[in-house]
């Protein structure tokens, strides 16, 4: 929350009115100042757009850093992600920094997870895709440092179980993502060029998709376009994602379409 506009508002205010009510015009422009410096979290539990946005934003950061903290401290690989995932966002000045003290408020002991992850559900309504770029975040978290802990595994199925997400979907998604990792990894080290690496390749492509060599194209196809769907930024941002974090949604659609590519060029080949 932003304050100091506010308070020196009020004062400058008071100074040249001499009288109360150039001071609560102070207040008033103080208010606004506050709000383009960054997110305006005295409207955590309103509606609209803009709260929403905000919700988004703080709820990530937190929750990202209670993630952190699960096995006991926050490593540097940790902490290297979330400077890396604010690097990617391009958050600077006061966003940054806003940023940052959510996520220490996250790591700190007795952190409300139920009652965050309720607000920001009851804030995001039946917005489902909006959910699920939030739960993919914390999962980019959780493998940080290339593995995922059995703790921080149980802190992830409570953030899902908070989110409205069974147990089920949860390993679904882990085990996408974790595909999605290892096949950025082989295509950006160029191991496509080998026979038994590009079927590796191909293997992590199909699951980064959630589907199976088995199915009909049709059928991968829709679960493609599903999956563009469900991360396209102008519909999330529309839902409330925040501006800021539009660059997620586009990795990952690049990501899911990198990954179809391959399937679709050799679904079926021998």
């Amino acid at each position: 929350m932003q304050i100091w506009g506010k308070v020196l508002g009020f004062l400058f205010g008071f100074m040249l009115s001499k009288n109360i009510f150039g001071a609560l015009l102070g207040v008033w422009l103080g208010h606004k100042f506050d709000k383009s410096r960054g997110y305006d979290f005295d409207k955590f539990n309103a509606d609209g757009e803009q709260s929403r946005q905000a919700t988004f934003f703080y709820t990530t950061f937190s929750v990202m850093g209670h993630l952190a903290k699960a096995k006991g401290r926050v490593t540097e690989h940790e902490i290297a992600f979330a400077s890396a995932y604010m690097d990617k966002l391009k958050l600077k000045g006061e966003l940054r920094e806003q940023a940052q003290e959510a996520f220490r408020e996250g790591k700190a002991a007795g952190f409300p997870l139920k009652d965050r992850l309720a607000k920001f559900r009851k804030s995001c309504g039946a917005r489902y895709d909006l959910i699920l770029m939030f739960l993919e975040i914390q999962v980019q978290i959780a493998f940080a440092d290339g593995q995922l802990d059995p703790v921080e595994r149980k802190v992830l199925h409570e953030i899902a179980q908070g989110l409205g997400f069974s147990s089920r979907d949860l390993d679904k998604l882990l085990e996408m993502i974790m595909a999605g990792e290892a096949f950025n990894r082989q295509s950006g080290a160029g191991q496509h060029a080998n026979p038994a690496n590009e079927k590796a390749q191909l293997n992590h492509a199909y699951k980064a998709l959630g589907v199976s060599p088995d199915m009909s194209i049709k059928d991968i196809k829709k679960a493609y376009k599903k999956l563009m769907s469900q991360h396209h930024p102008d519909k999330l941002i529309a839902k409330g994602l925040p501006p800021e974090m539009m660059e997620s949604a586009k990795q990952k659609t690049q990501d899911v379409q990198a990954a179809y590519d391959l399937v679709s060029k050799y679904h079926n080949k021998d």
